[in-house]
C-alpha cells in the first residue's frame, strides 16, 4: 500500500475494506494469498499430495471457515504441518532410482481418510464446549500433555529432514540460512515471508547448479481439475488411529491462534463468534479437505502476522485470499512447476521447520508456566516424550480387536497415555483463560 493509504488508517484499524476501494482490497487479498502460500505448498512437497489440491482445500476451506463463521474472524486457513507426523507413518515418501523423491500414491488416500476423522474430533469438541463450556473440557488437556505432543511431532520428524539435506548439502544450506537470514534480521514482508524466500533463494541456487528438471512443466496442461478421483479418501482403523490423535495438539493451537487474532484486532472472537463455531468451521474444513485428498486445514500465523502489519482487519480480504488460491489450483503447470523444487531444498527448509515445531511445544509449556518441580507434570510429559518416540522408533503397536488388526503409532499411544494420565492423576489445577494467546505452529518468532 501506498504511504498516503497507511496514513489514512486509524489505530484501531479498518474493519471495512471496501472503503479503500475495489483495487486495494484485491491487492490485499493478494498479500494474504502470498502470506500463506510458501508455507502451505511446502507441505504437499513434504508428504507427496498434489498441490493444485492443496490449493482448492485452501481456498474452499477459508470460505467454509467463514460461513460457519458468520464471516466475523479475518482468518485464512492453509496447510497444517502438525499433520506431517501422522503421513510419514502411514504414507511415508518413497525414493526413486535418481535418489527424487516420489509420492506414495497407494497410501496417501489412507492418511487422508486419518485426516478426515481429525476433522470430525474437531467437531466433538465443539459439541462438548456448546454443552460444558471452555473451562470444563479445557481441564482435559492442558499445556502439560498438548506441549509434549507438539514436541513429539517435530522430533519424529527429524530424521527425515536430514535425509533430504544428504541430497545436496549445499542447497539446503542455502535454503536454511535464507530462512534464519530473513526471520531474524528481515523487514516487513520479508520477515513475514522467509520460507517462500528461502525456497525462491535457493531454486535459484539449484538453477544455476543444474538441479533442476522442467520435463514435468512441459507435459503438464495450463488448465485442470484439481481433484483426482484415486486421490480422494480411503479409510483403513490404523491409519485413523495414527492420524486422528494428532488433532488433540491441532485444537490447542487453533485455540492460541484464534486468541492472537482476537488480541490482534481488539475484537474476542472466543465469544463471539465463539470458540465452538470457530472449531467446527476449522474441522468441517479439515474434513473436506481430507475427503478431497488434501492435507488438514489450520489457521495460519503468518496470515495473522499481515493483519499486525496492515491494521485491516475486514475478514472480507481473507476471502478475497482464498478466491486467488483457489484460482491458482485450476493451473497444473502451476502444480508440476512446485514440484520441480529439489528434494534439498525441502530438506533445508523442513531442518529448521520441523525443530520449530518442537520447538513451540517447548514455548507452549513455558508460557503456560507449567511446573516440572511438580512429580505429576513431569511424570505425564515424560511418559508422552518416551512413549511417542520409544515406540514410533519400533514402528509403533498392533494388536487385535475381533479380527482386525490395529496399529497405534508412537504418536497415538502418546496422546492416549498423556490424556489418561491426566485424567487420571490428581492434582490438575489447569485453568483455561479465554485472554490467553497461545502460539501457532507457524509463527516463525521463536
Amino acid at each position: 500500500m501506498s504511504r498516503q493509504t497507511k496514513q489514512s488508517i486509524p489505530d484501531e484499524g479498518i474493519f471495512d475494506v471496501r472503503q479503500l476501494g475495489t483495487g486495494k482490497a484485491l491487492i490485499l487479498g493478494l498479500q494474504h494469498t502470498f502470506a500463506m502460500f510458501g508455507a502451505t505448498v511446502l507441505v504437499p512437497l513434504l508428504t507427496g499430495l498434489d498441490v493444485s489440491t492443496t490449493l482448492l482445500c485452501a481456498g474452499l476451506g477459508t470460505l467454509l471457515f467463514h460461513l460457519i463463521t458468520k464471516g466475523k474472524v479475518p482468518a485464512f486457513l492453509g496447510s497444517s504441518f502438525a499433520f506431517l507426523g501422522g503421513y510419514g507413518i502411514v504414507a511415508p515418501m518413497l525414493t526413486d532410482s535418481a535418489g527424487n523423491l516420489t509420492a506414495n500414491l497407494e497410501m496417501l488416500p489412507y492418511a487422508s481418510g486419518g485426516v478426515v476423522f481429525a476433522g470430525l474430533l474437531y467437531l466433538l469438541m465443539s459439541a462438548l464446549i456448546t454443552v460444558f463450556g471452555v473451562r470444563k473440557i479445557m481441564r482435559l488437556f492442558p499445556p502439560v500433555v498438548t506441549g509434549p505432543i507438539i514436541i513429539s511431532i517435530g522430533l519424529i520428524l527429524a530424521p527425515s529432514a536430514i535425509s533430504n539435506c544428504a541430497q545436496n548439502w549445499l542447497l539446503a544450506v542455502i535454503a536454511l540460512g535464507t530462512v534464519v537470514i530473513c526471520n531474524i534480521w528481515g523487514k516487513g514482508m520479508v520477515k513475514i515471508l522467509p520460507i517462500l524466500i528461502g525456497v525462491i533463494v535457493s531454486y535459484l541456487a539449484a538453477l544455476v547448479m543444474g538441479e533442476v528438471d522442467f520435463a514435468a512443466i512441459q507435459q503438464a496442461a495450463w488448465f485442470g481439475v484439481p481433484i483426482h478421483a484415486s486421490a480422494m479418501a480411503k479409510f483403513d482403523l490404523s491409519a485413523i488411529l495414527t492420524i486422528m490423535p494428532i488433532a488433540l495438539a491441532t485444537m490447542m493451537e487453533h485455540i492460541g491462534d484464534i486468541a492472537a487474532i482476537s488480541a490482534t484486532t481488539g475484537k474476542n472472537y472466543i465469544r463471539d463468534p465463539g470458540l465452538n463455531r470457530t472449531l467446527l468451521g476449522d474441522g468441517l474444513a479439515t474434513s473436506m479437505a481430507g475427503i478431497l485428498g488434501g492435507p488438514a486445514n489450520t489457521t495460519y500465523g503468518e496470515n495473522t502476522g499481515v493483519l499486525a502489519l496492515t491494521r485491516i482487519y475486514d475478514p472480507r480480504v481473507m476471502r478475497i485470499a482464498a478466491c486467488f488460491a483457489i484460482l491458482l489450483s485450476l493451473s497444473p503447470k502451476f502444480g508440476a512447476a512446485i514440484n520441480t523444487i529439489p528434494s534439498a531444498i525441502v530438506g533445508g527448509i523442513s531442518f529448521i521447520l520441523y525443530g520449530m515445531i518442537s520447538a513451540i511445544g517447548v514455548r507452549n509449556v513455558v508460557e503456560n508456566q507449567v511446573d516440572f518441580t511438580n512429580s505429576r507434570n513431569l511424570i505425564i510429559a515424560a511418559v508422552i516424550l518416551v512413549s511417542a518416540l520409544g515406540f514410533n522408533s519400533l514402528g509403533g503397536v498392533s494388536f487385535q480387536v475381533a479380527g482386525t488388526t490395529i496399529s497405534l503409532s508412537g504418536l497415538a499411544i502418546a496422546a492416549i497415555l498423556g490424556i489418561l494420565l491426566n485424567a487420571i492423576i490428581p492434582g490438575n489445577d489447569y485453568e483455561f483463560d479465554n485472554t490467553e494467546r497461545g502460539e501457532s505452529s507457524l509463527d516463525m518468532r521463536i
